[in-house]
């Protein structure tokens, strides 16, 4: 067996988070193909966090800033790390290169945050994305981060583009990964709810998530008036995990704005629901949520954004509309025509088998990973950016990381 390391950015919560179920769809694909995984995390475990002792999986809780990881990773001897964010390959990185040099890095981005927060600065701004909001310190340190590993996966066809045409990655340093999902068959697809047996409209998102939170304050305030005062008798409910004070103050039963707080069974929310709603104003990577949505069979009305490198050009399931009073109709419109919505469904059911078949990226995933680690040294040494990147991060950020190991022993 192969030996791989993962250090996660926070323990996966699969229910909770569309990042939770795609470190699951990796881990399952890497025992598949006779990997054996150690999990490793410095974050503090929640009631959410999923239990990998389910997937025999052994874990370890790991300190920031301590020679303790260096012990342990030597002892593990990893032939492979799988670096969750670019937050954790900046933390750690430089202990696996220095430690387990020979050790192949992958770093699984998400979604580029640096993509997501220059449209959040754009969007807070009432102004269009330009290369300035592209090419910020957050770019800097993602891209760096890139170069730094020996094969980064990117979960977002536009992503790629992104990175190979605007800043110039090689493509032997990326692999299109997107969600890895089973095939849908019309006989799942006719066990749910029909059109007559599903009500009402749902919104669904971890609310630490900045899009989510946004998203679902357009609906208050912008999209669900225009939809209720049409459909008096629908009702919105708000799903997500970490519900706050002032997501809470958002409820208002008398207008129909339900706030449901965290879905404990997503399949039951989703196959009891008429249309999803996800009017996002930025955001980068794949909608967890529209995915989720076309699994089970829910027709789904979305922005450009929302539906960005989603569905390859194939008919969408539902409509994707940016203007807020288009938006409005289109969902009133989906919601109230059983034909229209019954076509919708299964253009969802075709984007899932054609675009995220998981025996289609599967094996050119692990032929990658192959590759590099047959030609590691070859590969390596064409990557020379990376190679300059590493070395003075070693020299940088090792020393910071070491001084504030001696303070912390020290208070």
């Amino acid at each position: 067996m192969k030996n791989l390391l993962i250090i996660g950015f926070v323990w996966p919560e699969p229910n909770s988070t569309a990042a939770g179920s795609r470190m699951l769809q990796l881990m399952e694909f890497f025992q598949k193909n006779d990997f054996k995984i150690i999990f490793v995390c410095a974050a503090s475990k929640t009631e959410k966090s999923f239990d990998l002792e389910i997937l025999n999986i052994q874990s370890f809780d790991i300190q920031l800033n301590n020679v303790s990881f260096d012990a342990l990773i030597k002892e593990i001897n990893p032939e492979f790390v799988l670096f969750d964010r670019f937050l954790i390959e900046e933390q750690f990185g430089w202990r696996i290169a220095d430690n387990c040099p020979e050790a192949i890095r992958i770093l699984d981005t998400e979604d580029l945050h640096f993509l997501r927060k220059a449209r959040q600065v754009a969007y807070q701004n009432n102004v269009k994305v330009s290369l300035k909001h592209l090419k910020s310190d957050l770019a800097k340190r993602e891209i760096a981060s890139i170069f730094r590993c020996d094969l980064t996966l990117i979960i977002s066809k536009y992503e790629m583009k992104l990175l190979k045409k605007t800043f110039k990655i090689d493509k032997a340093l990326l692999q299109y990964v997107p969600f890895l999902l089973k095939n849908i068959n019309l006989e799942t697809l006719h066990s749910y709810p029909d059109f007559k047996d599903r009500n009402h409209f749902i919104s669904i998102g971890n609310f630490k998530h900045e899009p989510n939170w946004n998203s679902v304050q357009h609906l208050k305030t912008v999209i669900w008036p225009l939809i209720r005062e049409k459909l008096p008798e629908a009702q919105l409910h708000i799903y997500g995990a970490y519900v706050t004070e002032k997501v809470q103050q958002l409820h208002n039963k008398k207008e129909g704005f339900i706030i449901k707080g965290w879905a404990e069974n997503t399949a039951d929310v989703f196959t009891n629901a008429k249309v999803c709603l996800a009017p996002l104003q930025f955001g980068a990577g794949l909608k967890g949520k529209l995915i989720d949505a076309m699994q089970f069979g829910t027709p789904s009305v979305t922005t450009n954004i929302g539906a960005e490198a989603m569905h390859n050009k194939l008919p969408w399931n539902g409509f994707i509309e940016d203007d807020p009073t288009e938006f409005a109709l289109k969902s009133i419109e989906l919601y109230t025509d059983e034909n229209l919505w019954n076509n919708a469904q299964l253009n969802g059911v075709e984007i899932i088998n054609t675009c995220y078949s998981k025996e289609k990226y599967e094996g050119k995933l692990l032929s990658k990973i192959e590759k590099i680690k047959k030609n590691i040294a070859k590969h390596r040494f064409k990557n020379f950016i990376g190679a300059m990147l590493l070395h003075h991060t070693i020299q940088s950020t090792k020393y910071m990381s070491k001084w504030i190991e001696e303070k912390n022993r020290l208070f």
